[in-house]
């Protein structure tokens, strides 16, 4: 299926780590690459569990944006963990519910040992339906 990629001007250039920030399908889908808590350089913003997450979200939002879409369009989230427990799935249910009320989307979470750079905490990805 043909698609386009993309890497939006608000986000770092994820281009040196071998990835793009969004692949769009001629047809209705959009995928987004894992989120992290990143700034504009790609550097990891914090230690701290949830704010990693909420910067996460808010990449993830910048992300759709950028393809014409918002947090709604999404039909699937893929969530990552570090350290997985019940105090980080509270804080992850937490965004979740902020960002998508009662009607969250399908998600598989993942806890896993360690994620692409030191210090990541938390990675999201998505796919949305336009």
């Amino acid at each position: 299926m043909p698609h386009t990629l993309t890497n939006p001007d608000a986000l770092h250039d994820p281009t040196g780590y071998g990835y793009s920030h969004l692949a769009a399908t001629t047809g209705d889908l959009v995928f987004v690459a894992g989120q992290y808590g990143s700034d504009a350089d790609g550097h990891v913003v914090s230690d701290d569990f949830a704010e990693q997450v909420g910067r996460a979200f808010a990449n993830l939002g910048t992300a759709l944006r950028a393809a014409g879409l918002d947090y709604r369009h999404v039909a699937r989230l893929g969530t990552y963990v570090v350290g997985h427990d019940a105090d980080r799935l509270a804080v992850l249910l937490e965004h979740v519910r902020r960002v998508w009320g009662d009607r969250p989307p399908a998600q598989t979470l993942l806890g896993v040992a360690t994620l692409a750079l030191p210090g990541m905490l938390f990675e999201v990805d998505a796919v949305a339906v336009r």
